[in-house]
């Protein structure tokens, strides 16, 4: 294969490409219509006629554990009943390989993923199936937030071979771990239009007995066009590009796919895109006297509003799920992921320091309120994700949303009071059906719920202002969100009784590190100790949980034990790029929140060790993974795009000009000049693909201002010496606007300080 088609752009966490079946992306959804399979391949793959689903009934299910029940993941423990001789990544499985002369298969998902579930049930749990992966391959179950590394060099296999990928990831290697073939969610048979499993893993062993040769000379080829296309660096470059030009084209690309109606930057799926978001908040900051200035915060603001009303967020209990089918935010797939909530919770207070509405820093608040609640470990730490799917009633097959949707029968038994003073009768179920959308016959179409799981079921919307409400009715405004208010307390409790959706408890550096930005963040801008608790709190966690001291290394990841402890897998699982960058900009966000210095002095050390992990000396940026960690890997990556958390360079990138406005050391100043020029082929070429890295550049290329407090000497006067020299005036509290450690006159009155810095 001398020549592969440019891969569809993508954001990470959702179905990656047009041609993808929508079942197949991070998170699916149940109710997406087209189900149809992504097979990417270096052989052809034959189209089966049509089969019936094949099913397995739990008295023929395996009772004996296979060696995933000595794992530690939520996911693989998802599949140590399956009838398969499954093998958790590893030498194990790759000296089996070689020694058997088999191809390895391996799959890719994660413990939330509605379509990982669907695979499970219907093609792992399968005995004839369990047969033909133990007999004639050696089968790797690999969770992908485990393993990043693993996921994302694969990924990039089945996306440029294919329209597309996604969750669950399904590929065949070679013992020496080349890909040959690969695809996302495949059906146990047959369809007219589709493959099914069965039918690959006949085609493929016979494929690998009379043709393994060229199989594998495909692969080499394979390989070797992706290494070549896969390439970040400087080459010949110098400088990175204008950041005036890129934020120009990003702005543009991102009004031409703006939803004037709804907010949002998609027909459907829609997803949050906080990225973009941050995005438009800067631009405007830097163009705030310009049309396209103002257009921007609008863009952003409506985007924030009209999700919060929508179905997308949880108006019984906070939170937001993954993603929206459709594009009025209404009928959501409903797994929350922690990084969701940590990333929206910074950006709905931005929207309130910039708009004064508190309608932002209720949102901000009621998201953290729900992580409190149900994503928080009683050390500190925070777990990565809950289900879509749960039981309707306990005992029963579960099935996506149950637990968050409602009948019009259930709100009026819960709320039957009267509603006094209205026009006209009416309860407080009626008010609430009202405002949120309820009806009868349920308020999701059956195009979205094609299995016909959620008929007469209501997904809460807000379908009226307040003031609408109120004046349909005749009633005070107030008094309506008292009463609203009222009657969303009372079905969270009834939801109580209902069967929980899945947690899982594994707990990420990299997330819990974006979960200490939203705490500290938050906290710092509304003027809440409790929330910059909770931050520090999370910070104490990482140290004292997913830290070696003797070593200086991250771990990736631990999980939560019985009776409140924490456990972790042996070996530990090291920390990725993505654990370092997005803890150390968690820790000088809360910094910047609480005034510790130590927090500082840690982000600097795990810096310097980010830098002699990931860092390449060549090409300039940094990979995903470090060298030892990836041994064996076909690739080695640079994440090149923002999507639903940012690429962990865009984030180094900030992180280095922080860490230099902090210290003064070139050397970091230096690396994220590099690092921009690294990307800037990728900035010039899709700018909308890295709005976050865009911001970056546009810091760097701008004379930023820092504002000292004088005082006593700190840990920061010993980095910066030109502080010490920043006295107090009167005794009374000083500050100086500072740039290029050239600072102004002191100032001790706060007008003084805000004019100076709008200058």
């Amino acid at each position: 294969m001398s020549h592969l088609p440019s891969p569809p752009q993508k954001h990470k966490g959702e179905h990656k490409g047009h041609g993808l079946p929508r079942g197949s992306e991070r998170g699916s959804s149940s109710r997406d219509k087209d189900r149809s399979v992504t097979v990417s391949s270096t052989v052809p793959m034959p189209v089966g006629g049509k089969g019936s689903r094949t099913s397995c009934s739990p008295s023929t299910l395996q009772k004996v554990p296979n060696r995933l029940i000595n794992e530690k993941s939520p996911y693989l423990l998802q599949h140590a009943y399956n009838p398969v001789d499954w093998y958790p990544w590893g030498q194990e499985a790759f000296d089996k390989a070689r020694k058997e002369n088999k191809p390895i298969f391996l799959s890719v998902g994660y413990s939330t993923c509605h379509w990982c579930h669907m695979m499970e049930e219907e093609s792992f749990q399968n005995e004839e199936i369990g047969r033909l992966l133990s007999e004639d391959f050696v089968s790797v179950k690999v969770d992908r937030e485990e393993r990043p590394d693993v996921d994302k060099v694969y990924m990039t296999f089945v996306q440029a071979t294919s329209s597309g990928g996604g969750w669950p990831m399904n590929v065949w290697l070679t013992p020496n771990l080349q890909p040959f073939v690969g695809g996302t969610y495949f059906p146990p048979e047959d369809g007219l239009t589709r493959v099914g499993f069965r039918t690959v893993l006949l085609r493929i062993r016979e494929q690998w007995k009379q043709n393994k040769t060229t199989l594998l000379e495909n692969s080499q080829r394979v390989t070797t066009a992706l290494l070549a296309r896969s390439e970040i660096s400087m080459g010949d470059r110098q400088v990175p590009p204008s950041a005036a030009t890129m934020n120009s084209r990003c702005f543009q690309q991102l009004d031409e796919g703006y939803d004037e109606e709804y907010g949002g930057f998609a027909e459907a799926p829609k997803f949050p895109t906080p990225v973009i978001l941050n995005f438009l908040f800067s631009y405007w900051l830097s163009h705030r006297l310009t049309q396209d200035g103002s257009r921007a915060q609008q863009m952003a603001l409506h985007t924030l509003k009209m999700m919060a009303n929508g179905g997308i967020r949880d108006h019984v209990g906070q939170g937001f799920h993954r993603y929206s089918t459709d594009r009025q935010w209404h009928i959501p797939h409903f797994e929350k992921m922690l990084y969701d909530q940590a990333q929206l919770a910074v950006a709905y207070t931005q929207a309130f320091q910039i708009s004064g509405d508190e309608f932002y820093s209720d949102v901000a608040k009621g998201i953290l309120q729900y992580v409190a609640r149900n994503l928080s470990h009683r050390s500190g730490g925070f777990y990565s994700a809950e289900d879509a799917d749960s039981p309707p009633e306990r005992g029963m097959r579960p099935k996506e949303g149950a637990f968050y949707v409602w009948t019009v029968k259930e709100v009026q038994q819960l709320l039957p009071e009267p509603v006094l003073g209205a026009t006209e009768p009416l309860t407080s179920g009626q008010l609430l059906m009202k405002h949120y959308g309820l009806t009868e016959a349920g308020n999701i179409s059956p195009s979205q719920d094609p299995k016909g799981e959620l008929q007469g079921q209501n997904v809460l919307t807000v379908r009226y202002s307040l003031e609408l409400t109120a004046a349909r009715f005749g009633l005070d405004v107030d008094a309506v969100r008292t009463l609203l208010n009222t009657g969303l307390e009372k079905l969270f409790q009834a939801r109580k009784h209902r069967p929980k959706p899945h947690l899982d408890s594994k707990m990420l550096a990299a997330w819990n590190g974006l979960m200490v930005s939203g705490y500290a963040v938050t906290g710092a801008v509304l003027g809440l100790e409790r929330l910059i608790t909770c931050a520090i709190n999370g910070a104490k966690f990482l140290k004292r949980h997913m830290f070696d001291v003797a070593r200086g290394r991250l771990m990736r990841t631990c999980y939560a034990g019985p009776g409140g402890t924490v456990e972790h897998s042996n070996p530990p699982c090291w920390g990725f790029l993505e654990d370092y960058a997005f803890v150390v900009r968690g820790l000088l966000d809360l910094y910047e929140a609480s005034q510790e210095s130590s927090w500082l002095e840690w982000a600097l050390r795990l810096q310097d060790t980010q830098d002699r992990l990931f860092w390449d000396t060549r090409g300039g940026g940094y990979f995903c993974s470090e060298a030892e960690l990836g041994a064996g890997l076909p690739l080695r990556l640079k994440d090149d795009q923002d999507g639903a958390e940012p690429s962990a360079n865009s984030v180094s990138a900030h992180n280095l000009l922080r860490l230099h406005g902090f210290t003064g050391h070139k050397d970091w100043m230096d690396k994220c000049v590099c690092l921009l020029t690294a990307f800037s082929e990728r900035m010039r070429r899709v700018p909308v693909a890295l709005p976050e890295m865009v911001r970056a550049l546009s810091a760097h290329q701008q004379t930023l201002k820092q504002v000292c407090v004088g005082g006593p000497p700190s840990f920061l006067s010993r980095q910066l010496p030109f502080l010490s020299t920043l006295r107090r005036l009167e005794d009374r509290a000083t500050a100086y606007v500072c740039e290029n450690q050239a600072c102004s006159m002191p100032i001790t009155e706060p007008n003084e300080l805000r004019k100076l810095l709008h200058q």
